[in-house]
């Protein structure tokens, strides 16, 4: 007679177990650590990517305002157009500013205001470049001067550059104040600190055309051998100063805008 075979199911030892563990918890801190390699590098990116377009929109505020620049060259208390390089670097002027320019709604029907880009020092000793606006004749109140508006941050350099036509050159000394220069190049260098990549430099140089030039002072003046009633210029379609009125091809070259 035969006697029955007992089965015994043989299960996992101790062992196997901690090894099981071992494995698994290897895995998910490998999965874990490549995730959050993810995160910082996506974080990282849109920093940067997000600082880039600050520093680009800075640069389309500096050259929306120079295209409406105005100036008159018998009013330069008011309208003196004066620009400064190096570690306080600093351009200042008189534009007629369109509705859409930052902080327009702040001031109003006043579009011909006084505009400052000043490179000034930020937080954790960082430069930042900032934006001031006043109404013309104003000065500017402390808001403006206390809270003005960042346009970028971790600035390296900014560089004004005019275009002076007497010398046919670049210049990076402008003691012409009641004039406009022809042409202003800027360039603004950032430096960019990112979580896992070295200091990102990003540089951007624009050459911005001033459309338009300073009012002579002849054009300021009524012409007093004007007739009674008759236009301010003297004649017919003349301008203050008794210069015609020709926009086509104005006196000495000059844009009447």
């Amino acid at each position: 007679m035969k006697t029955p075979t007992r089965r015994t199911r043989r299960g996992f030892t101790l062992i196997e177990i901690m090894m099981a563990m071992a494995i698994f918890g290897l895995v998910m801190t490998a999965i874990y650590s490549t995730f959050m390699a993810i995160l910082r590098g996506s974080k990282a990116g849109l920093k940067a990517t997000a600082e880039v377009q600050r520093e680009r929109m800075a640069m389309h505020t500096i050259e929306q305002a120079l295209t409406t620049a105005r100036s008159f060259q018998l009013d330069v208390q008011h309208y003196g157009f004066i620009a400064e390089n190096g570690s306080d670097a600093k351009l200042t002027f008189v534009a007629r500013l369109p509705k859409s320019f930052p902080r327009g709604g702040r001031f109003g029907d006043f579009d011909v205001r006084r505009v400052e880009f000043a490179l000034e020092s930020g937080p954790e000793s960082s430069r930042q470049l900032v934006l001031r606006q006043t109404p013309i004749l104003m000065d500017f109140d402390q808001d403006e001067i206390q809270h003005p508006l960042v346009l970028a941050r971790n600035v390296k350099d900014l560089i004004f550059d005019l275009w002076d036509s007497r010398a046919n050159d670049w210049t990076d000394n402008w003691p012409q104040t009641n004039q406009l220069p022809r042409m202003v190049k800027v360039t603004l260098r950032l430096a960019i600190p990112t979580e896992s990549y070295s200091t990102v430099k990003e540089e951007i140089i624009r050459t911005i055309a001033i459309p338009s030039s300073a009012v002579p002072g002849a054009w300021q003046r009524p012409n007093p051998n004007a007739p009674p009633g008759g236009p301010p210029g003297g004649q017919p379609g003349g301008l203050p100063g008794g210069l015609p009125n020709n926009r086509l091809n104005p006196p000495g070259g000059i844009n009447p805008q």
